[in-house]
This record gives C-alpha cells, sequence and structure tokens, in this order.
C-alpha cells in the first residue's frame, strides 16, 4: 500500500478524525432544564465557590489539548498550525482510542513564546492537563518550563518527553538482551533539538553515565559558542571527557546510537565501528539515519526505528495516552520524574522475558494493555510522589 496516497484519500474521506457527542439525553422540556437553564445554574454557583468542583461537575477531569504552534511538525518543520491539525486531530483519535481521554486540537496561531504561554494559561481552566506538541525547539523548553511553574494542571510535552519514555523503555529491554549494565555503557545521540537533548536527560535519570550528543556539525562540547542555550546546558552533563569530532568519531566504540536527526547520516563503516552487540534506535521520520536492513547487515545486535514498517517501531504513542490516563484518574498537578521513570518501567515490564526478543523490545502501539499498564504505574508514582491531589499516600 502507498500509505501517503492512501492516507491523502481516506483524510478526503473522513473529514475529520474526531468529533463531540453528547453525553445527556436532549429530547425534551426536563432534558432541558436539567442540562441547561434553569438547572445548570446550581452547578456553576457550586464552581464559582470551589473551582476544585470543575473537575467533578464538568468533563474537565477527562479533557486535554493537543497543542501545537505548526512549526515542528513531523518531519515536515514550520507548516503552519492548519497545516498541523491533521496531526493534532490523529494524537487526539489515539488519546481516546488507547486511554479514553477526550483530547482537541489547539493550533496557535503564533510563534511568539509570550503569547503561546499566554493563550495556553488563558484557557488552562478548561482542562485536566496540557499535551504540547511539534513546538520547535529552544522555544518549547521555555514554553514547557514556564507552563509547568505557572499552572497547577499536568503539563507534557510529548516531543520531548513522551519520546525519552519510549528510547528508555527499549533500552532497557534491548540491554537485557544485549547483557550489558546501563551504567557502563556508552551511548551516541545525534540530534540535539528538544527529542535528543530530552532523551539525553532522561538516560541520564535512567543511570546511563556516558553519553555524546552530536548535531549536524559534529560532537556538542561544552564550552562551543555556537551552542543554543539548551544545547550549552547539556553539554554540561554529557561527554564529560570533552571528545571533539563527527558523528563518525562519535559511534566509534559505542554500544547504543540513537538517532532523532535526519535521514542517511549513518553508514554501515560506523556501525561496524561500534562496540559489540550494537544496539541502534534510528528514529527519523519518513526516512531513518540508517535502513535496518543495512544496519544488520553491518552487525548491529538490536535495530529499532520510529516506523510501524519495522519490528521495534519506538514510538511515542506508548506513554502520552496511559500517562495522561494515570495523571487524569489522581487529579495530578503535575507530570514529575517520579511518573515518567514509572511510564517507562512499565511499558518496559508489559514485555516479560518469555515474549522478549530481539524482535520485540517494547509493546505494539495498538496493544491496549500495555496502555492501562502505564496508566495504573503512572498514578501509583503520582500518589506516592505526593502529586495527586485527591489521594495521599
Amino acid at each position: 500500500m502507498n500509505y501517503r496516497e492512501e492516507s491523502l484519500k481516506k483524510h478526503y474521506e473522513w473529514r475529520g478524525k474526531i468529533q463531540t457527542l453528547c453525553r445527556v439525553p436532549a429530547e425534551n422540556r426536563e432534558d432541558l432544564s436539567l442540562a441547561y437553564t434553569p438547572g445548570v445554574a446550581e452547578p456553576c454557583m457550586a464552581i464559582h465557590e470551589d473551582v476544585e468542583k470543575s473537575f467533578e461537575l464538568t468533563r474537565r477531569w477527562n479533557t486535554v489539548p493537543v497543542i501545537t504552534d505548526g512549526t515542528a511538525v513531523l518531519g515536515l518543520g514550520d507548516i503552519g498550525p492548519e497545516a498541523g491539525m491533521p496531526v493534532m486531530e490523529g494524537k487526539c483519535a489515539l488519546f481516546k482510542a488507547y486511554g479514553d481521554v477526550d483530547a482537541y486540537p489547539l493550533c496557535i496561531g503564533s510563534k511568539d513564546t509570550e503569547d503561546i504561554i499566554k493563550t495556553i494559561k488563558l484557557l488552562s481552566g478548561s482542562f485536566g492537563g496540557v499535551n504540547l506538541e511539534d513546538i520547535s525547539a529552544p522555544r518549547c523548553f521555555e514554553i514547557e518550563t514556564r507552563l509547568k511553574e505557572e499552572l497547577d494542571i499536568p503539563v507534557f510535552h510529548d516531543d520531548q518527553h513522551g519520546t525519552a519514555i519510549v528510547v528508555a523503555a527499549a533500552l532497557t529491554n534491548a540491554l537485557k538482551l544485549a547483557d550489558k549494565n546501563i551504567s557502563q555503557i556508552k551511548v551516541v545521540i545525534n540530534g540535539a533539538g528538544a527529542a535528543g537533548i530530552s532523551i539525553g536527560k532522561f538516560l541520564l535519570k535512567l543511570g546511563v553515565t556516558d553519553i555524546i550528543m552530536c548535531d549536524k556539525a559534529g560532537i556538542i562540547v561544552e564550552g562551543d559558542p555556537s551552542l543554543n542555550d539548551a544545547q550549552a546546558k547539556i553539554s554540561l552533563v554529557t561527554n564529560r571527557q570533552k571528545r571533539k569530532g563527527t558523528l563518525a568519531d562519535a559511534m566509534r566504540g559505542a554500544d547504543v546510537f540513537i538517532g532523532v536527526s535526519a535521514p542517511r547520516v549513518v553508514s554501515g563503516d560506523m556501525v561496524r565501528s561500534m562496540a559489540q552487540k550494537p544496539i541502534i534506535f534510528t528514529m527519523a521520520n519518513p526516512v531513518p539515519e540508517i535502513d535496518p536492513e543495512e544496519a544488520k547487515a553491518a552487525g548491529a545486535f538490536i535495530v529499532g526505528t520510529g516506523s510501524s514498517q519495522y519490528a521495534n517501531q519506538i514510538n511515542n504513542v506508548l506513554v502520552f495516552p496511559g500517562l495522561f490516563r494515570g495523571a487524569l484518574d489522581v487529579r495530578a498537578s503535575a507530570v514529575n520524574d517520579e511518573m515518567m521513570l514509572a511510564a517507562a518501567k512499565g511499558i518496559a515490564e508489559y514485555v516479560g522475558p518469555d515474549k522478549l526478543s530481539r524482535e520485540y523490545i517494547l509493546p505494539y502501539a495498538f496493544d491496549k494493555q500495555a496502555h492501562k499498564c502505564v496508566a495504573k504505574a503512572v498514578a501509583q508514582a503520582a500518589i506516592e510522589s505526593g502529586v495527586s491531589k485527591i489521594y495521599k499516600k
């Protein structure tokens, strides 16, 4: 099947992937009096007296916006908010299908950081959490940081943390098969944007101690004046030996390559230069950093990609539906490190020893039981870390 042509055809047929449904009867005078005026005045005043009642008397408790400015849509770049809508609708459909979360696409027509922050803050009283999506770096870092500081509902940038969580789960299981200790491996991450930097930070929390970040100019080194603020910060905790050179130099002797960058930047020779049983996660879409078959022919022990066409798809759809389901269920005030680590652990542990193989290191994205496992783990972590508003440890 030509997925591009067929998808365009289907989008013309669908005319949108989500819709709203009425949850209450509206057939007669009594129905209207209860759902609307005059009866609706009573819940309005209850919320006026205690705004937290909005989580009990409206659908706010289960509602999340998927918000973009259209500046980093898939591998397409800055195509504008309207052009980002098909992706946002798709995310909303996945939220409902796998997490039973009511999600709505909001595409903001501004690239101004302050405009975006202000818009989301002004709308936040309508939602139980906020999912940021496809906002370009480095602005995405400030937007997320500010919103986390200024809102009391979960704020999650999926391109950053969703990707980091699923990569961590994949790496956890890959290392089991390769019989390698996470504290002793060398990891190379190519792509120092939102996803790459967040993966690096998260893997450090997971126990990786030796990470080299690369961008199109080569290895990122502390003190390089050409780095942006986010890259400068990550340079302080990665590449502590201050190695310099190209991506090929970085990959020599590495145990793991993680690509969130550009097509065909890795060669078979670069894979052959790595340590024994090299692990290759090549996630550029739609064309990966190296073709999976070429990577295997060069000696890759395990290969994961961002594509559903190959085994071991590493996709954040395994994360966000369950993560928000768990956070909303316990009315979390934030998404913290404990919840994200719990999500990664939940995904990894779902693939039991009897199922784990070089061609199956992650659950399939459409496995609804896997999403329930993530939700349960996240909810428990929220309670234990003290960010649940309704349950105490």
